[in-house]
Formats: C-alpha cells, structure tokens, sequence
C-alpha cells in the first residue's frame, strides 16, 4: 500500500510564504517523478511544478519565479515553496508521484489526499 500524505496547507496573505510537503510511504521501491497540482473551485486540475528524479524541474507560468519545486530522495518527500501568493493561487493543491511498487512492472501515479491553500487578507 502507497500514501501519498500532504502537509503545510492553510490560510496566508497575499504576498506572503508558504510551504507544502508531501511524504511517500509504504510498498516502494522507486520514486520517478514527482509534482505538485492544483484545483480552483470551478475549475480543472491543472500542473503546477514538475520535479524528475534527477532534479530537473519545470513549471507552470503563473508561478513561475515565485514557487519552487524541491525533494529529498532519502525521504520520499516532495516540497513545494510558495513566495509572493496571490489570490488566484488559492486552491486545492495536491502532489502525484511515479512510483514502482513491484520489480518488473512499470512506475504508476499516485496521489496524495489534497490540501487546501487560500489567500486572503
């Protein structure tokens, strides 16, 4: 069994931080990619930063030098780092990564629960 568990989600004000992470547990025995997306109310879940797992990233243009993508390896953890926010940010955030659960089959996406990021004065 794979969980995908998010944290750091909540209120913060416009122009302000914040901090997503996102833990893997469980049956693995890889981790490839991993990513943060989002769904606004209304509106279709879309990507917001890609991260391989050889550190390669890429996002998408809204948040483009304003968040940043890291992970660490040795954890299975996925971070996402929210600078300068906006009220348009807010949304349901939730991280996917590829994972192999078993020798010889291939990577599958899994995702975490969500979490809720709102921004407003």
């Amino acid at each position: 069994q794979v969980q995908l568990v998010e944290s750091g989600g909540g209120l913060v004000q416009p122009g302000g931080s914040q901090t997503l992470s996102c833990a893997a547990s469980g049956r693995i025995l890889s981790i490839g990619a991993m990513g943060w997306y989002r769904q606004a109310p209304g509106k279709q879940r879309e990507l917001v930063a890609l991260i391989t797992s050889g550190g390669s990233t890429n996002y998408t243009d809204p948040v483009k030098g304003r968040f940043t993508i890291s992970r660490d390896n040795a954890k299975g953890t996925v971070f996402l780092q929210m600078n300068r926010v906006k009220p348009e940010d807010t949304a349901v955030y939730y991280c996917n990564a590829d994972i192999l659960v078993h020798f010889g089959s291939e990577y599958r996406g899994f995702w975490g629960q969500g979490t809720q990021v709102t921004v407003s004065s």
